[in-house]
């Protein structure tokens, strides 16, 4: 196909003429791949109904009438009016939906493994992702509209943004300048009491007339800052526990460079959680502390707590998990990128010594959820020419932490690859067989209910695990926002199983901490009952219009998670 494109265009209609003529033309060869299908599926009634329904559309299109057949009215990125409105952009919106139904039928009907079928789903979801007409200038309504309203300047402006993020290695998703730590972020009061090669460890100061004797000890992911605890002061974790009355202490982990590139897991253990926990209880001069850890951390604390278990070191009263995994049986989607030869390949990279860029381990997050976290900054930052806005928890999140090669690789073999850290024995820290089943503490697991980075079920996995006393709540929302997720906002439920909940220790730091993680409008309980099964339950629930048809299942841990007795839902009081 040949281009006749104006070099110069001297008016916006020539501009507009320009770059519609180069979206068609990008419009027209991906569609007709789309229209292709795979050899094995030419002959199938799935793509006989998906080139029926593309016809249609452009019949349509040529006859002037207007045609439905796809309902997204909740999509985001069709969010201008053109989309619907204007026949050519209604036909590109249409026309990308059904394709991208159709590749996605095209894989769930393909005869692979379970794994493979996965990884080819996720590989198709970033590809039609990425191929949204809305992604393209050229084929975007609102782009269109902001470069003829400006006379270019926003293309001006866009490639200017591209140019910058290009600089610095990533998409900016917030305005970076709107924060500074100490000024509008991380300012609860405290100072670094302790440091060493790998960590500092900042205490707080107190606000309230008495403190609680034993302090809390709080180990923050290691692959992102510790101030995703205390970002703002309305949204600080930090802040609400010291206004409660607890003593915090903050591990820091250092943002490590070649230096530090021969660190491995145990070293993580002793400088990274025993050594903040053995300061803290010198400084405060308590026997026990409290202790708390999010994401990683939290791993890292289990696997901790396992190794003091075994050397008989009792030392901690209490430990909470914040979106933790110990059980790495189902990773979600993280786990697609992980097979025997991708760590071989890193173990023989950076097994023995070098640095794991924390910058690639956030695009691979990115990657996850790239309709929220990618391809909408693409569209306002170089498309539209506009800034991101700013948004603290977006802040953080591009505030990536390196990790040592040596520690990394045996994370990723130990627990995402071969899950070892759940089975007795299967690894020996600091010198000992870890054995999670031999930590008797009061725990508390939060996990969330559209977490991408720790599913779910895999956080109440931790029950199984731990022996003591155990309470469990399942939040609203995902990875970080259901966590940092202060209760004067009032935007979250939360549920809660009444069996563990009463068996459960919800007193101390854990009864302190609860209202900030899950400010809610209201409180529903999952309570046990004598009910025939998990079948019988789902009906109970749809019924009684506790949930939505079809997402009954969601409220019910099943799959052999609740093993003493099966749930009903009900509503019961307002938090």
């Amino acid at each position: 196909m040949t281009l006749s494109v104006p070099p110069h265009p001297s008016t916006p209609d020539a501009l507009l003429a320009a770059i519609a003529e180069s979206g068609n033309a990008v419009t027209q060869g991906w569609m007709r791949l789309l229209s292709s299908a795979p050899d094995i599926e030419r002959a199938s009634s799935l793509q006989t109904s998906y080139l029926e329904q593309q016809s249609r559309l452009w019949s349509a299109l040529l006859s002037g009438h207007k045609e439905s057949l796809v309902d997204d009215d909740d999509d985001k990125r069709f969010a201008s009016r053109e989309w619907r409105e204007n026949p050519y952009f209604n036909y590109l919106r249409q026309s990308y939906l059904l394709a991208a139904k159709y590749v996605e039928e095209v894989v769930d009907k393909a005869t692979l493994d379970a794994q493979a079928k996965e990884r080819a789903r996720f590989a198709a979801r970033q590809w039609i992702d990425a191929m949204c007409p809305a992604n393209f200038a050229a084929t975007n309504p609102a782009a269109l509209r902001a470069a003829l309203d400006s006379k270019g300047e926003s293309l001006t402006r866009g490639m200017a943004n591209l140019l910058a993020d290009a600089t610095k290695g990533r998409i900016s998703q917030t305005d970076e300048t709107a924060f500074e730590l100490g000024r509008n972020i991380a300012t609860t009061p405290g100072e670094v009491v302790y440091e060493n090669d790998l960590i500092q460890l900042i205490q707080y100061a107190p606000r309230s007339a008495e403190v609680a004797k034993r302090p809390l000890v709080m180990i923050p992911p290691c692959i992102n800052k510790y101030y995703i605890l205390d970002l703002q002061p309305e949204n600080s974790l930090v802040g609400y526990a010291v206004d409660s009355g607890h003593t915090v202490f903050m591990v820091s982990w250092r943002n490590v460079g070649p230096e530090q590139g021969h660190y491995d897991w145990d070293d993580y253990l002793e400088l990274g959680v025993f050594t903040p926990l053995r300061v803290a209880r010198e400084i405060t001069k308590a026997e026990k502390v409290n202790a708390l850890g999010f994401c990683v951390g939290g791993t890292l604390l289990g696997a901790g707590l396992a190794v003091m278990a075994a050397k008989g070191e009792d030392v901690v009263e209490s430990v909470t998990f914040l979106a933790a995994m110990l059980d790495f049986a189902d990773t979600g989607q993280i786990g697609l990128f992980v097979d025997e030869a991708s760590v071989a390949a890193r173990e023989a990279a950076i097994g023995r010594g070098g640095i794991f860029p924390g910058s690639d381990l956030a695009f691979v997050f990115s990657s996850l959820r790239a309709n929220d976290l990618i391809w909408p900054y693409v569209v306002n930052n170089y498309l539209l020419g506009e800034a991101p806005a700013a948004f603290d928890l977006l802040y953080w999140n591009a505030d990536s932490t390196n990790l040592p090669g040596p520690m990394y690789c045996y994370y990723l073999r130990n627990t995402y690859l071969e899950n070892n850290l759940r089975k007795p024995g299967a690894l020996l820290n600091c010198g000992v067989p870890v054995d999670l089943g031999k930590v008797r503490l009061p725990v508390f697991v939060l996990a969330t209910r559209e977490d991408h980075i720790v599913p779910w079920r895999s956080a109440y996995r931790t029950l199984d695990l731990l022996s003591g006393q155990k309470a469990f709540v399942l939040g609203a929302s995902g990875h970080i926002a259901g966590v940092v997720n202060p209760p004067g906002k009032k935007r979250r439920s939360y549920w809660v199983g009444e069996p563990f909940a009463r068996r459960g220790l919800m007193t101390g730091a854990v009864q302190a901490l609860v209202p900030f993680s899950f400010g809610s409008l209201r409180l529903h309980r999952l309570e046990a009952a004598c009910i025939p099964s998990n079948a019988a339950s789902i009906r109970l629930l749809e019924k009684t219009g506790f949930v939505r048809e079809g997402y009954a299942r969601e409220y019910l841990c099943i799959n052999g998670l609740w093993q003493d007795h099966v749930l009903f839902g009900r509503l019961n009081g307002t938090a």
